[in-house]
């Protein structure tokens, strides 16, 4: 029999059990659940709605339910519909009728609310600390290749040369943004909604504060309706989830190109690509292309969890049931991604003197010749015009702006002297950009140790979260 059963006359139809339940999935939190419900009855025996034995019961009681989930010896049951009565109907059947005492005071609905944040606020910290020792890997890459040139895309065209360190510091500046909204997230995640009841509290004078330290949460919802609707803060964490897998897409996108025989900048190694079933000759970046392609699916999790909550008045309905599978899958797709990313990465071949090759074909000085210009006194629109009438000269020509003559420099313009040989190298391209966030090594140098310190303060703000909720 459930444990609703006694407002009804007859069984639940068989499909509406199946149809209903959500054990097969939410059988995961059973350790946030527990350690709810070893809170919650702790309370209960402070406000004396439990004695110490019962309290004691029910708190030994729930220890070893999840020694058994933990080691595979608990048979989760669709008649039971999810993991809180599952929980709470092994309980009473293991100690007796302290078991039906746990559920004073408290709503499935308030439950699950709370089981959710104290799911996500773990996860939370896997995934920014695989995030981080992602970043700090890319960092060390950047640092070898601060002067490794490369050519720097518009357009997917040649634009003007830059660093292979200096491109890879762009995707350091995207995760550091990660880990700043994931914090943030989690930050704005940690207040418990325990006591909301199934939407306007309880008259047992519960001690919601209590709960809440014991739980390492910063403080509690403010309204009983909020706290039990509320997936606000399921809704961000999918949203930072979404940005994060947008930004590794972008650099699987390059990995792609770049590992192609048209590019050739980098190899990868053969313990992170596969090959072809009819053609033997391919080597495919199917690592890179997963990522990009499940990067979907997490997009997916977020517009799906937004347009169940669209239209639900409040407080609690059997629709958001449907937050939890978006948000396991984005968490076990996230925390894949990021763990096979690093090590293609930092086992990969940069082909440093095809990557150079590269830079100093396309015109990528172009800009630099028109700045020479400038700096000899011609307005900028001007030399704008001279540098690109050459750019079409030496197009047709099949020449490189650094094989001009002077001469032929001079029937463009008669301000180019010896000197303007020297300022349109690659790397004379690069040094000049001597500004904070600029390509010149100096300059990546810098933006690595301002990465690493914000790596450093980052780390420290999730540590001093945890170790607060570890020891309330």
């Amino acid at each position: 029999m459930k444990l609703w059963a006694g407002r009804f006359a007859k069984e639940t139809d068989s499909l509406v059990n199946d149809f209903h339940s959500s054990i097969s999935f939410d059988q995961r939190l059973y350790r946030e659940d527990i350690a709810g419900s070893i809170a919650h009855a702790a309370m209960l025996r402070r406000i004396g709605v439990l004695s110490p034995e019962e309290e004691s019961l029910i708190h030994s009681g729930l220890e070893q339910i999840q020694a058994d989930a933990t080691a595979g010896r608990v048979a989760w049951t669709e008649d039971a519909e999810d993991i809180h009565m599952n929980i709470e109907k092994l309980l009473t059947d293991r100690i007796g009728d302290a078991g039906k005492k746990l559920h004073t005071g408290r709503s499935r609905n308030d439950q699950v609310a709370l089981d959710l944040r104290l799911y996500l606020r773990r996860e939370i910290d896997i995934i920014a600390a695989l995030l981080t020792e992602l970043t700090e890997s890319m960092l060390s890459l950047a640092q070898r290749h601060v002067l490794t040139w490369m050519p720097g895309y518009t357009h997917l065209q040649k634009a003007q040369p830059v660093s292979f360190g200096h491109h890879l510091t762009a995707y350091t500046q995207m995760f550091s943004r990660d880990l700043d909204r994931l914090a943030d997230a989690r930050r704005r995640l940690n207040v418990s909604p325990l006591g909301s009841g199934a939407l306007a509290g309880t008259p047992y004078g519960l001690d919601r504060a209590g709960v809440a330290a014991e739980l390492g949460f910063t403080g509690t919802t403010l309204n009983s309706m909020d706290g039990v609707s509320d997936r606000d803060f399921a809704v961000e964490f999918l949203a930072a989830a979404a940005l994060l897998m947008m930004h590794l897409s972008r650099l699987c996108e390059e990995i792609i190109l770049w590992s192609t025989n048209e590019f050739g900048f980098i190899t990868l190694d053969d313990a992170y690509a596969t090959g072809s079933s009819i053609m033997p000759q391919k080597k495919n970046p199917d690592v890179a292309e997963l990522v990009r392609g499940k990067t979907g699916r997490v997009y997916g999790n977020l517009i799906g969890l937004l347009t169940v909550l669209k239209g639900l008045p409040l407080a609690y309905n059997k629709d958001m049931q449907e937050d939890k599978e978006s948000v396991f899958d984005t968490v076990d797709t996230l925390q894949k991604c990021l763990m096979v990313m690093r090590p293609m990465l930092e086992t990969m071949t940069v082909n440093e003197a095809v990557m150079s090759q590269g830079a100093r074909q396309g015109f990528t000085n172009a800009t630099d010749l028109a700045d020479y210009l400038v700096e000899k006194g011609i307005p900028f629109r001007s030399a704008h015009e001279i540098i690109g009438k050459l750019v079409l000269f030496c197009a047709q020509e099949g020449r490189a702006l650094e094989n001009l003559t002077l001469d032929e420099l001079r029937q463009a313009s008669p301000v180019f002297d010896d000197e303007v040989y020297g300022q349109i190298s690659v790397e004379a391209c690069v040094r000049k950009r001597n500004l904070l966030g600029g390509p010149n090594p100096e300059q990546v140098d810098r933006s690595i140790a301002l990465t690493r310190v914000f790596l450093k303060e980052i780390s420290g703000r999730f540590a001093a979260a945890k170790m607060v909720e570890d020891n309330p």
